[in-house]
């Protein structure tokens, strides 16, 4: 999905953030200090960066100023993570320019909420006038989808699930993660919700509904 550094000291900390990034399918680099952190940078720019305040040596909120302040990272998005009662730590870090703040402790489902609003705003789903896969054809426009030139009529959501897979080839969607891309993040449901549409949108589809593979215990992707 995306490349995310950490830049965490505290191992415990470090070790959850990466559990939690990498069970939702992004590749994760982590550092325990800005050195580290700075010598990966200038080999490849991550997708989101996630920044705590209280580090050894360089502390978060000067390498954040100097992320800001250089050209190739300064629309790189930053989480910054700060101690619950450093409220003028957060206000700094919004201030020289973060993206979003996190504070300590907190658990891994608000952890991956902040990551996925953000790659969100940053990677919205393709806006092509025209999506083509196979067969497949989505006007956007129009909101018209055809598969060997046969018109399919969709409703909403198997529409919005169609476009989310065309725009994202290969790409391994959890059930959870479609649940907050189709039906977004305020949706209260069971995700057996997807199963049900993903089925109906497959048998709507025909032969080209094989192209939507179930990654067992996992979620779907469209091959």
């Amino acid at each position: 999905m995306a490349l995310i550094y950490i830049v965490e000291d505290d191992s415990n900390i470090q070790e959850i953030e990466c559990y939690a990034l990498k069970s939702n399918g992004h590749e994760v680099r982590a550092f325990f200090d800005c050195d580290e952190f700075r010598e990966c940078l200038s080999e490849i720019l991550p997708d989101l960066v996630i920044l705590d305040i209280m580090l050894p040596g360089e502390d978060g909120l000067s390498m954040l100023k100097k992320l800001r302040q250089d050209p190739k990272t300064r629309k790189l998005p930053v989480i910054m993570v700060t101690a619950k009662s450093a409220e003028i730590d957060t206000v700094k870090g919004l201030d020289l320019g973060a993206d979003d703040y996190i504070t300590k402790p907190f658990g891994i489902m608000e952890l991956t909420s902040r990551v996925k609003a953000i790659l969100r705003r940053i990677k919205p789903m393709s806006d092509d006038a025209i999506l083509n896969h196979k067969g497949i054809s989505m006007e956007q426009e129009r909101r018209k989808c055809t598969v060997n030139g046969q018109m399919v009529d969709l409703t909403y959501k198997e529409y919005e699930l169609l476009r989310m897979f065309l725009s994202n080839i290969g790409i391994v969607f959890t059930r959870d993660m479609i649940m907050d891309t189709v039906w977004n993040s305020e949706y209260v449901g069971e995700t057996r919700t997807v199963d049900m549409h993903i089925k109906t949108l497959r048998k709507k589809m025909g032969e080209a509904g094989s192209l939507i593979h179930t990654v067992r215990n996992v979620g779907y992707k469209m091959e």
